[in-house]
């Protein structure tokens, strides 16, 4: 079930997580349609159900006035047989409607949402839901859920006012809904369910919480990096959550032609990939992906991955800022740094020719190198003698 805050926690290793990819054999997703009321196109739904010897709901969640939307049902459809369940109703008599239902002693339910709550009945296979604008993503994907509960084709019509009425998170509901509607599709929805509704308070008691001052991918950046350092016994950086990445500047083109990936959406996504991989076996995998799909790599592409290796290896290191070219430049180092200061200061007095500190956080290095891509060698040389894990 699409619940923000727990599936949130989920994501974010704090709960644990298990899907279920697998539907029922035989088991036929439920085809779903958004509309407006439409006499007519009711009428039809429900008359097909009836042909073939199924079962309706009619959804109404307001108990207000369902008594009369049932009275009008039965004078567009005087064929069916028509009884009405809620959860205001005597337990015994609410329990005798459902009963009758189960046992096909009619063939219209005009109930509100209470039949969200695990009710099974195979030969219940149409469901129309009234103002289904009003309903969350969560209630709208468990009430269709009541449908095709056996091999036969289950079809959903959620009715709403025109687009023009409807609020926008509202329209994104329904759009959502309308366009999952496959087996197994339930993640995905819920994953939509946390974008449209938030993520929640970790610790408060609103599920729904409102994320927009940061929006929902810096959220869950925050969240993974406190998680992180909990994990390795370390106390989260509160001061400062967000600590800057690794700047890199060698000189050189870094990035992906245009006449090797034509498309500029796809390329924003592959450029945000590349910065999101998290080590240099995740880059081998991207690159392997890249050659697969579009080609060899051309030589500021292949750049573009050995600038992202060597962010990597000097975040590791603690490297704030890295500046090179074909005759030298300079490491700037944070001041909690994973350096030795013995291992750095060895390295300035063997070979002070090369190196020399500049301040306390600053080393400059000299080098004489082929113009090109021989920088990026040199600079990984560098950060592996300067304790950056090697690769496998």
């Amino acid at each position: 079930t699409p619940i923000p805050r727990t599936l949130n926690m989920a994501l974010g290793n704090l709960r644990d997580l298990s899907l279920i990819g697998t539907p029922p054999e035989a088991r036929l997703s439920v085809k779903t349609f958004v509309g407006q009321w439409n006499r007519q196109s009711v009428r039809e739904a429900v008359l097909r159900e009836l042909r073939r010897g199924g079962q309706v709901y009619f959804v109404h969640n307001r108990i207000k006035d369902i008594d009369s939307v049932a009275a009008n049902l039965k004078r567009l459809l005087p064929e069916a047989d028509i009884r009405v369940a809620h959860g205001q109703m005597p337990e015994r008599t609410l329990e005798g409607v459902m009963l009758d239902f189960y046992h096909r002693r009619f063939n219209v339910l005009v109930c509100t949402t209470i039949i969200e709550s695990g009710i099974d009945i195979p030969t219940a296979n149409t469901i129309i839901i009234n103002r289904a604008d009003r309903l969350g993503l969560a209630q709208l994907h468990q009430i269709r859920g009541r449908v095709g509960r056996s091999h036969h084709q289950a079809y959903a019509y959620l009715i709403a006012p025109p687009a023009r009425a409807l609020t926008a998170d509202a329209a994104k509901r329904l759009e959502a809904i309308e366009a999952l509607e496959e087996l197994g599709s339930g993640f995905t929805l819920a994953t939509h369910d946390l974008e449209i509704r938030g993520a929640g308070e970790l610790l408060g008691e609103d599920q729904s919480g409102q994320i927009q001052a940061i929006g929902f991918a810096l959220y869950n950046e925050l969240l993974g990096r406190a998680v992180a350092s909990l994990r390795h016994g370390q106390e989260p950086n509160l001061e400062d959550p967000l600590s800057p990445p690794t700047e890199v500047e060698i000189g050189l083109p870094a990035l992906i032609p245009e006449d090797y990936m034509p498309d500029v959406h796809m390329r924003l996504v592959q450029y945000k990939r590349i910065a999101s991989a998290e080590s240099a076996a995740d880059l081998r995998e991207l690159q392997v992906e890249f050659i697969n799909r579009f080609g060899l790599l051309p030589a500021p592409a292949r750049t573009l991955f050995e600038l992202a290796r060597l962010k990597l290896m000097a975040q590791s290191l603690g490297v704030q800022k890295i500046r090179a070219g074909d005759e030298g430049g300079m490491l700037q180092f944070a001041e909690d740094a994973a350096i030795d200061p013995a291992h750095l200061v060895n390295l300035v007095a063997d070979e002070a020719g090369a190196y020399r500190m500049d301040g306390p956080f600053k080393l400059i290095f000299k080098w004489s190198t082929q113009p090109g891509r021989d920088s990026t060698d040199a600079l990984d040389t560098l950060l592996k003698r300067l304790g950056a894990p090697g690769e496998s």
